[in-house]
């Protein structure tokens, strides 16, 4: 089964791991300094971000074979200037925004959606399905990313009840490591994603550029997925496809887990599917044994790994059936130059027995995280990645 993901690309890079789904890619990073002065779309972005209303939104149910339209959120209050010294805190300022947020969707009327409704920007990224688009709500100046795709090729592929139930899940969540799914819409023959727009792209292609994360760094990450997957898991969600294609990183520097595609929502049951991304299935999937939200738990252990050496663990130059023994196995070998702290946290999580996995609250504050959490809660927004 293909995999529709928040944002695809065809041209796959031929170093990319193998995918038992469909992998995605966003496109370039945005530098959201330099780039914003020349598209005025990605300035706009730039003053919009984090400033829509949390007010949460009733759950979309779609039933089979129809698609319905959603609403637009609540306009973002306009841009101010920066307060320089003595005016007030930054949370002071962000309740002010929340705030008049708020009073705006008060004021209005929700619409339905529709195509003319946008400003269509440049492309972002290309996938099976159809294309990711910048895009403008002309009424409020919101900037997002539009997600086109093809419902004959949606039909033919047979991943229907897959994209209803990315959309389900998706338009749910709301926090700040999770792209938001702000509302979708169709004509007769696409269906449309109207999606947070994570300007500095898919963190898979920087980690590519940089190799591997600086210690800090990949700490800082971690806890954010941390946070991210303890807000899905006590909403009963399973990812299910944690992997570095699947995060994007937003203007400001923070990261974004996307694509739900292979998400479910099972508050009391367990799983057998085969899904998600080879080098990151767990030996209770690999051994086709039931599963449940201890799965993400394993991605995130081998996320850790990769973010620190360059390449997942486990992975193997003989083929698949070389890779699923080492799985099984959990034939784990970690270079000299990762540190201690960093070791017991990635070992800690790629345990072979589910239950005794470290749980994403306990890896919030593990001695790795607290050890460099200082470096990134003292650094202010311009020193941002």
């Amino acid at each position: 089964m293909s995999k529709i993901s928040v944002s695809t690309n065809e041209n796959a890079n031929p170093n990319q791991r193998t995918s038992l789904a469909k992998q995605s890619n966003f496109g370039k990073p945005v530098n959201s300094q330099s780039q914003a002065t020349r598209h005025p779309l990605l300035k706009l972005a730039v003053h919009n971000q984090n400033l829509v209303s949390q007010k949460p939104q009733q759950t979309v149910n779609i039933p089979a074979g129809q698609w319905r339209s959603s609403q637009m959120p609540p306009p973002p209050p306009p841009p101010t200037s920066p307060r320089r010294s003595g005016s007030g805190t930054a949370e002071q300022e962000r309740t002010s925004l929340d705030r008049r947020s708020q009073g705006q969707a008060a004021q209005g009327m929700p619409r339905e959606l529709h195509l003319s409704m946008f400003e269509i920007g440049k492309p972002l990224g290309k996938g099976k399905f159809g294309r990711v688009y910048l895009a403008q709500e002309k009424r409020t100046g919101f900037v997002c990313a539009l997600k086109v795709l093809h419902k004959s090729e949606l039909m033919q592929s047979k991943v229907e009840k897959q994209v209803r139930r990315e959309i389900e899940i998706q338009s749910n969540l709301r926090h700040p490591n999770i792209l938001r799914l702000y509302g979708h819409f169709h004509d007769e023959k696409r269906i449309f994603l109207v999606l947070e727009f994570a300007g500095q792209g898919e963190l898979y292609k920087i980690l590519r550029k940089k190799r591997r994360f600086s210690e800090p760094k990949a700490a800082e990450y971690i806890f954010q997925m941390a946070a991210a997957l303890s807000y899905l898991h006590k909403k009963h969600v399973i990812h299910r496809d944690i992997k570095p294609e699947n995060i994007l990183v937003g203007l400001n520097g923070e990261i974004k887990i996307s694509d739900f595609g292979w998400s479910v929502h099972a508050p009391n049951s367990r799983r057998t599917t085969l899904c998600g991304t080879l080098d990151y299935l767990p030996p209770e999937m690999v051994e086709g044994k039931e599963h449940g939200a201890h799965v993400d738990l394993w991605s995130l252990g081998v996320l850790t790994y990769e973010f620190l050496v360059g390449n997942p663990p486990f992975e193997d130059l003989n083929g698949y059936a070389a890779t699923y023994k080492r799985i099984a196995k959990v034939d784990l070998k970690i270079p000299d130059y990762v540190s201690p702290e960093a070791k017991d946290l990635i070992t800690k999580l790629l345990q072979y027995n589910p239950d005794k996995r470290m749980s994403v609250d306990q890896v919030a504050f593990h001695p790795w995280i607290m050890k460099h959490r200082p470096t990134w809660e003292n650094r202010g927004p311009s020193d941002q990645q």
